[in-house]
């Protein structure tokens, strides 16, 4: 098996990201992820664009790949700030996970969620707390 099907059979079992919201991961590697959405009915608000939840979800999950894919600690997420830039134009929305900085006892990590179209929908930035 390989790691990322290690990573994706791990993170299976966050199952309001997998399940509820259908969001796969895409790619992994150490402090980095790739996590995909196929835009469907369920995640639109009444102004028929993509809920503000559901971005958000995958920018969490996202991180939450980032920061422990690779890693034998456990991080998690403490405060998270997200900003919508444009609604979303396509059917996918791509996130991108990077973690600037990992310490001891935190992390700052940012994401940016764009979708197939490449407009830029969202920015999101987490401080993490890692618990060991």
């Amino acid at each position: 098996m390989s790691k990322l099907e290690e990573i994706r059979e791990r993170f299976q079992n966050d199952r309001f990201a997998t399940d509820a919201a259908g969001i796969v991961i895409d790619s992994a590697e150490p402090g980095k992820a790739v996590c995909s959405l196929h835009l469907e009915l369920r995640h639109m608000n009444a102004n028929k664009v993509p809920m503000g939840g559901a971005i958000f979800t995958l920018a969490d999950f996202a991180c939450a790949v980032a920061a422990n894919g690779y890693s034998e600690k456990m991080t998690v997420s403490q405060n998270a700030s997200i900003t919508f830039c444009a609604p979303a134009r396509g059917v996918r929305l791509v996130a991108e996970a990077s973690c600037l900085r990992s310490g001891r006892t935190t992390a700052l990590l940012t994401v940016d969620i764009r979708d197939e179209l490449d407009t830029y929908v969202a920015h999101a930035t987490v401080n993490a707390y890692v618990v060991g």
